[in-house]
């Protein structure tokens, strides 16, 4: 029984919070621990960062600060990192709040914009401050859902800049999933926002079980006695697991043993699909995601799912997953629905079972998303970004490995990935426990499983770095010296600089092994360190030799790979397309060229760059005829054959010429070399010994002058390529400075309009006039180069240039490549980043789009996923409306407004 003295607390506080207990009453279930300590810093007025696994009930902080800004009059913003999580939490509003009180703002939907609670992407919320919108008036609280967004490289900056530029009267609630450094994160904000309340849980609602599916069943990771909540650092495993991983690791697939010679056999195969699913319903694991880490991987696994003559709905669930996929689908044009397959999308609906990847169109994922949250489908096979926000919680989470592709390589999962992926196992208020799954798979290491399931770190780090539109923004409005200040307040200056103090004792312990090494290396002769700085210039001298020589075979081959004609005649030094080959198809593509040839063996491939590290050189000339085919193999074997026959003509590899850089190099190490022999050091009987000690003293000296250089680097590091980015602008003429302060010229004004990656190439198309006399199609195209980020398969096809190179798009296109070649050079000249290349991988299917043909036509081969083309034809509409704006050519303007109104249809409209 509490005391009178607790009970009149109580009742101050409730008195204090009467809107928070109001909330409260009209849930279904009390508030757990930390939601009630973040709720009450926010009706206290404060910014709060709250940090809590998923699932945990985040959102409802958020919930409540909507509804504490709405009661008091104030406005109230709801920022998510993706539009489909904007699109979900604006209905989930809207439900509470009635339509005519919410808006949404997306960047390619707009609605009821001056309501008192708007839901956005974080970029719409970057630029309402960059434009010192008026909607921001009256802003009483802004929630930064998925906060640890700011992590992105891509994107994660914006998050940093609405942080520091919003207006100090507005509080920021700000949502993240469980980091390991939300201290550090949470003092940030404080420095930056003034008094925020950091609330970390670290308590799931609903407890996970982590399993393993083999082939002979499911069984449970930990051994009995752990309990899987707090493992501890090194958990025991489940013997029984154990024990099966252990046998077939060495058993033979066929079943044998071990091979003669030691050498271990790859294990068992994974179990299949279908039986996976047969389990998990047996067991009554379902619905369940299954992250598969691929595209083509999630369409394969519904597939072969559906193949095996799963069927995982009553006959009531199919009419009711029918009745909603005709009411969703009921606006997208019937050739449209021909082209993204929907009959097959629907049949494995209705049987229950369906993929969500970036892939879909939105419509798509939405309707999938719908009818999983209502229960009706009963296994998504999902790529990652499903971990990302969407409220799609399941009982059970299944893992097919344990590596993902990075977009480099293959790369083993990290606790925090492992962790964010199975978060959505276990529904609050539907399930007692939820259940990570991990199946079988070959290279699976229970070991290494159970250390990722009991470390849940995930350090939030920042990707802050000034963009060309971030520097004319900020000069715009704050002027040079304040622009610099601000800067210095971003969370990476803030890492950065609690980085240096470790570094600083770091660099003071190596003072002293330095010391110590030097007093080893003393030699009566002489003075030894002298001597062993001249054996360090001579290594150096070889070094850079070799580099030289390396640098002068790559621009050879580059220039040769360029160079290359239909029939010409090349030799390949070394690596795997080491021979003969002919050009049979040129390829124009100024940045990087990869013309087709066929081998003196009969074998067709494409030359590039990156393959090419043992140079290449023309030879001759062959003459390939006028059809030639390179698909046909009797083709390829008539031109190998004349390859062969013209051995005897080619020219033989001619000597390499040193260049005047490698005479002065060779010069300087003679003289090196000549003063180690005069040196009276050469001449002692112990100076491999000596020499020894003073290598490692030049190796730690290394490691010193590394870290001093990080020091450096760190202390001012953002203001420092704020500024180059300045000097950059200045060159290019966005701004002039004027008595020492930096002025925005006319270019400059445009500038703070465009927020692409690309920013400054397109303002460069766009002040130099090289996109000028484009109809709509063909800008809407070059547009796209700028925008377009490659996949791996890219690489192996030349894309179509409607028009052909020589064309009026062509001709902008190398035009556009010109402009960022020479935006790149004066970044690498700075020591900048390089700037993304110009990409024409969609040139043809925008063209075509715009041109108003249908999907199915355009996707034709194209090798373009219908999401891909969706998502790209959206981004590429936010820059024609940005270029529609600010564009200095009246008919640059107009083609812009043009391809907007082309574009927006069919799919891409919704």
């Amino acid at each position: 029984m509490t005391s009178p003295a607790e009970r009149y607390a109580a009742s101050r506080a409730r008195a204090a919070h009467a809107d928070l207990a109001e909330f409260e009453g009209e849930l279904s279930f009390p508030l757990d621990p930390f939601q009630r300590e973040a709720c009450e810093a926010v009706a206290e007025g404060r910014s709060v960062l709250v940090a809590a696994p998923t699932g945990a009930g985040k959102t409802l902080v958020g919930e409540y600060a909507v509804r504490h800004a709405y009661r008091r009059g104030e406005k109230a913003f709801y920022t998510t990192p993706i539009k489909a999580l904007s699109n979900q939490k604006f209905h989930d509003l809207a439900r509470v709040y009635g339509p005519e009180n919410v808006g949404l703002l997306t960047g390619d939907t707009t609605l009821n914009h001056e309501a008192d609670i708007i839901v956005m992407t974080t970029e719409v919320l970057r630029n309402m401050i960059y434009a010192d919108s008026s909607e921001l008036d009256h802003l009483g609280v802004v929630i930064l859902d998925e906060v640890h967004y700011l992590a992105d490289r891509f994107r994660g900056s914006v998050w940093e800049e609405v942080i520091i530029h919003l207006p100090e009267r507005t509080s920021i609630v700000s949502l993240s999933a469980t980091v390991s450094n939300a201290e550090e994160f949470g003092a940030w904000l404080a420095e930056v926002r003034g008094d925020t309340r950091v609330v970390v849980s670290e308590h799931r609602p609903v407890p996970l079980w982590p399993h393993v599916l083999l082939r002979e069943g499911i069984f449970d990771l930990y051994a009995p006695g752990v309990d899987p909540q707090d493992p501890g650092l090194t958990p025991r495993l489940n013997p029984e697991l154990e024990a099966i991983t252990k046998r077939s690791r060495y058993d033979d697939p066929r079943g044998g043993r071990p091979t003669r010679g030691g050498r271990r056999p790859q294990g068992r195969r994974a179990p299949p699909r279908f039986a996976v699913v047969d389990v998990l319903d047996r067991q009554g694991l379902l619905p369940a995601i299954v992250f598969v880490f691929s595209r083509a991987g999630c369409e394969d696994a519904v597939d072969q799912v559906r193949a095996a003559g799963m069927m995982l709905t009553t006959e009531a669930e199919r009419r009711e997953i029918a009745a909603i996929i005709e009411e969703r689908c009921a606006g997208v044009p019937t050739e449209d629905l021909s082209a993204l397959g929907y009959h097959r999308w629907r049949d494995h609906l209705e049987a229950g079972l369906a993929a969500h990847h970036a892939g879909m169109i939105p419509l798509f994922k939405e309707v999938v998303e719908q009818l999983f949250a209502a229960g009706l489908i009963k296994v998504v096979y999902a790529t990652e970004t499903l971990a990302l926000g969407i409220n799609m919680p399941a009982r059970s989470v299944v893992l097919e490995k344990l590596v993902k592709w990075d977009g480099q390589g293959h790369k083993d999962l990290t606790a925090g990935e492992y962790t964010q992926l199975t978060g959505r196992a276990g529904r609050r208020g539907i399930d007692i426990e939820g259940h990570a799954v991990v199946v079988e798979h070959p290279g699976f290491d229970a070991p290494q499983l159970g250390r990722l399931a009991s470390r849940r770190t995930y350090p939030l780090i920042s990707s802050f770095q000034p963009s060309y539109n971030m520097a004319v923004n900020l000069v715009a409005q704050l002027g040079l010296e304040r622009a610099r200040e601000v800067l210095e307040m971003s969370f990476a200056q803030y890492q950065a600089d609690q980085s240096v103090v470790g570094k600083a004792r770091k660099a003071r312990e190596f003072d002293s092994t330095l010391r110590g090494y030097a007093e080893a290396a003393r030699c009566d002769k002489g003075d030894f360190m002298e001597y062993a700085a001249l054996r360090e210039r001579l290594a150096r001298l070889q070094k850079q030799a070799a580099r030289e020589t390396s640098r002068a075979r790559q621009e050879a081959t580059a220039s040769t790979l360029a160079a290359l004609r239909r029939g010409d005649v090349v030799r390949v030094g070394g690596g795997r397309r080491a021979g003969l080959a002919a050009v049979v198809e040129q390829d124009d593509n100024p940045v990087a060229p990869r013309p087709l040839v066929v081998t003196e063996h009969a074998r067709v491939h494409r030359l590039a760059i990156s393959e090419l590290h043992h140079g290449l050189e023309t030879v001759g000339v062959v003459k390939v005829p006028r059809r030639f085919d390179a698909r046909n193999a009797r083709s390829r074997r008539e031109l190998a054959q004349l390859i062969a026959d013209g051995r005897g003509s080619y020219d033989a590899t001619r000597a390499k010429r040193r260049g005047p850089a490698a005479d002065e190099n060779a010069a300087q190490e003679l003289e090196v070399r000549r003063l180690m022999r005069e040196h009276p050091c050469h001449q002692c009987p112990d100076r491999e010994a000596h020499a020894r000690w003073a290598e490692r003293y030049h190796r730690t000296l290394r490691d010193k002058d590394r870290i001093v250089g990080e020091i450096q680097r760190a202390t001012g590091s953002i203001a420092r390529v704020f500024d180059k980015r300045l000097q950059i602008l200045e060159a290019l003429g966005y701004l002039d400075m004027v008595d020492g302060r930096p002025e925005l010229t006319r270019a400059g004004v445009m500038m703070r309009r465009l927020f692409a990656e690309n920013d400054i190439v397109i303002a460069e198309a766009l002040r130099t006039g090289a996109w000028e006399g484009l109809h709509a199609p063909a800008l809407a195209a070059a547009v796209s180069t700028l925008l377009y980020q490659g996949r791996r398969d890219d690489e192996s096809r030349t894309p179509r240039l409607p028009g052909g190179p020589g064309g009026v798009l062509g001709t902008a296109l190398k035009d556009t490549v010109r402009l960022w070649s020479k935006v790149d050079d004066m970044q690498r000249e700075r020591g900048l980043p390089d700037l993304p290349a110009p990409h024409w991988g969609i040139v043809a299917p925008i063209h075509g789009w715009a041109q108003g043909k249908s999907l199915d036509t355009v996707l034709k081969g194209a090798e373009l996923a219908p999401g891909d083309m969706v998502r790209w034809c959206k981004q590429v509409i936010d820059s024609l409306d940005q270029i529609a704006e600010v564009a200095p050519s009246a008919s640059v303007r107009a083609a812009a407004v043009q391809a907007i109104k082309a574009m927006r249809r069919g799919v891409v409209a919704y």
